[in-house]
């Protein structure tokens, strides 16, 4: 009995706490026809990710992007735990400074489910990826997804991280 009403109070203070449940790192290749280009890009991402990136195909044909089904359009690479945090930490106090005229992050990145989603124009802003790859530079996708449940909350719990957001 007094197991189960400690397991009760836990989880219940577990849920209370906002916190970061995973971040996603994600790429398109939808226009690359070329394989070495393709493969380039995925050790690109396994690099910035420090993990082995997952193909995602179109779930339909579109006749105007050029695309069929099951044909692969993009990496991306989901972070939990250990590997998150510390994605986390680089992306906070390495590569976000590293961005050409960066005076902080929009309001806007934050939707109204708490999630945060940040686009970098080139993959060469993360230490990891090789100062030659500028000819083939790629665009990578960051969405950090939080259990907050509005976009108040994401953003203290964000700011509290250490986020820069724009004053």
């Amino acid at each position: 009995m007094r197991r189960r009403i400690i397991n009760f109070f836990m989880k219940s203070l577990k849920e209370k706490y906002n916190k970061i449940v995973k971040v996603i790192v994600s790429t398109g290749i939808g226009s690359v026809k070329d394989e070495s280009r393709k493969e380039n890009i995925k050790k690109s991402l396994t690099l910035i990710a420090g993990q082995k990136p997952k193909v995602n195909q179109a779930k339909k044909s579109i006749a105007s992007f050029k695309s069929q089904k099951g044909a692969p359009i993009g990496y991306s690479v989901t972070l939990r735990g250990r590997r998150m945090y510390d994605f986390l930490e680089k992306l906070i106090n390495i590569t976000i400074p590293r961005v050409r005229d960066f005076r902080g992050l929009g309001l806007n990145l934050i939707d109204q489910t708490g999630n945060m989603t940040i686009g970098f124009k080139e993959h060469i802003v993360f230490p990891e990826a090789a100062v030659e790859d500028v000819r083939s530079a790629f665009g990578v996708g960051v969405t950090i997804v939080t259990n907050a449940k509005t976009k108040e909350k994401a953003l203290e719990l964000l700011k509290l991280i250490g986020f820069p957001f724009k004053k």
